[in-house]
């Protein structure tokens, strides 16, 4: 058993690897506001008929505008926002943000298009901006996260000699979480 363990462990620890110091680096940075940058570009469409506060139509305003550029369009979710009294679609990704906002013209609009450079591209992978491939990695990350400590902490437990010290690490770091849920 612990050798099954200690396999897994140390496969999971070295595979993970990579995303997991991606994660830590742009969560920990995106916390002191370094989220990286965009290379902004936008342009007045003209419009046959105004604008309308619906998600369906303005996507496909934003779609037409994006393909007329040889642009591909954004990876995550697009919605309508309020933009002081009006509207505006906002449509994000990890490659790219489209912002489509109506003028006070009402056969007007502009598209703002938002290309991520490569720190910012990582900060919108952690942020759950990616593509479905993108995002069923993420979860698989998760997982495996939670598979290594609970297999470090099942080996340490099978130990007699790290059985204490994990359990004292582990009453430490409950009363250190439920201190960042209430002082937070």
């Amino acid at each position: 058993m612990q050798r099954t363990l200690t396999t897994i462990h140390l496969l999971l620890a070295a595979f993970l690897l990579p995303i997991a110091l991606m994660f830590a680096t742009t969560g920990a940075l995106y916390t002191v506001s370094i989220k990286g940058n965009y290379v902004e570009t936008s342009r007045t469409l003209e419009l046959s008929a105004p604008l309308t506060p619906e998600l369906s139509s303005l996507t496909q305003v934003a779609e037409g505008a994006l393909a007329a550029e040889g642009v591909e369009v954004p990876s995550g979710a697009a919605s309508v926002k309020k933009a002081g009294t009006g509207y505006e679609l906002e449509w994000t990704g990890a490659e790219r943000d489209v912002l489509l906002k109506p003028t006070s013209d009402p056969l007007k609009a502009t598209i703002v298009i938002k290309d991520t450079t490569s720190w910012r591209h990582l900060v919108q992978l952690h942020k759950a901006k990616g593509s479905d491939v993108a995002k069923a990695i993420s979860v698989l990350w998760a997982i495996g996260l939670v598979v290594i400590l609970c297999s470090g902490l099942l080996m340490a437990w099978n130990v007699p000699a790290y059985r204490r010290k994990a359990l004292g690490a582990g009453a430490l770091g409950l009363a250190t979480f439920v201190l960042y849920v209430f002082l937070g």
